[in-house]
């Protein structure tokens, strides 16, 4: 095991494990294992209690067998997306657990694998699952997803401000040949864009990668049904941390937890509540944590990264 894997640090990680307040007895669930960093300060606390790992990458659960080696008792590895979890505790007898933590950024050892077809700078068949047992690849949404929906997904999750001129560009292209690797793809949008788009610092095709990976994944749908599978699943006093690095994710965190937070959905002018909804969290802090100097310092990709968590009513 390379000294650089255990030096890599998770971001917001002093942040994240106060966030979750740990009980040496308590039952913990990482539904996004990774690189194990989180797990590995989570377990670190636990004497009696239980760590369950959960991640989409087969590749990443067989790496956490050595990096979680020293407390390998105490931990539960499981191969699954994140937003199965009500089918993941069920499966393990579990009616709540006492904290959860979800990191939605992309594993980097998925983004450095080449083969894998997640960068714009390697060339690789369009893949871009994390999990290699999905049976939707990048090459069918490039290849088969209409010109429409495209123009969509690269609008809406890419945030592309070419859209339209990207989505006619890989039509035009595939009625050629089908686009078949990464760098097909990039030459493909930047024949799209204009002069001063080229230009500039961030490289032209990422926003486009970044949307065809989302709707790969159902990265969007996946982060919805994760929040509202997860407060409920809580004991009382649990805690919920997630830390997203898109405006997209963090947005849908922050609405799916007010309305746990909320309570009572009666129209304002009701005398009385007819309802009966009752808050089942509170919001921990009203805004979202934050990396500090030091760590952007250190770490830019944390520059994006929120924070937010909640407590289980």
């Amino acid at each position: 095991m390379s000294e650089q894997v255990f030096s890599h640090k998770p971001v917001l990680l002093d942040e994240c494990i106060e966030a979750l307040a740990i009980r040496p007895e308590g039952v913990y669930l990482d539904g996004t294992l990774g690189r194990a960093g989180h797990s590995r300060e989570i377990v670190r606390r636990l004497t009696t209690g239980r760590l369950i790992c959960v991640d989409r990458d087969q590749a990443a659960l067989d790496a956490a067998e050595e990096r979680l080696a020293p407390w390998r008792e105490r931990v539960t590895l499981v191969h699954s997306n994140f937003c199965a979890l009500d089918a993941i505790l069920d499966g393990l007898g579990l009616d709540g657990v006492d904290g959860m933590l979800f990191d939605l950024g992309v594993s980097s050892p998925q983004l450095d694998d080449a083969s894998r077809g997640f960068s714009y700078r390697t060339d690789a068949p369009l893949d871009m699952r994390m999990d290699q047992t999905d049976t939707l690849t990048a090459r069918a949404v490039v290849n088969e997803w209409p010109q429409e929906e495209l123009r969509r997904i690269l609008w809406q999750y890419g945030e592309e401000r070419y859209a339209p001129a990207v989505a006619g560009a890989i039509v035009r292209a595939r009625d050629k040949r089908p686009i078949e690797t990464t760098l097909e793809l990039v030459e493909v949008v930047k024949g799209a864009m204009p002069p001063a788009a080229l230009r500039e610092k961030q490289h032209p095709a990422k926003r486009t990668f970044q949307a065809i990976r989302i709707a790969v994944n159902d990265e969007l749908g996946s982060v919805d049904r994760m929040v509202r599978e997860a407060v409920p699943r809580l004991n009382p006093g649990g805690r919920l941390a997630v830390i997203s690095f898109h405006s997209l994710e963090d947005r849908i965190v922050k609405n799916a937890l007010a309305a746990f937070a909320k309570g009572c959905t009666c129209p304002p002018d009701f005398p009385v509540c007819v309802c009966g909804k009752k808050p089942q969290v509170k919001l921990v802090n009203k805004k979202p944590i934050v990396s500090g100097a030091a760590e952007l310092e250190e770490n830019p990709r944390a520059r994006s990264a929120k924070l937010r968590v909640a407590e289980k009513l």
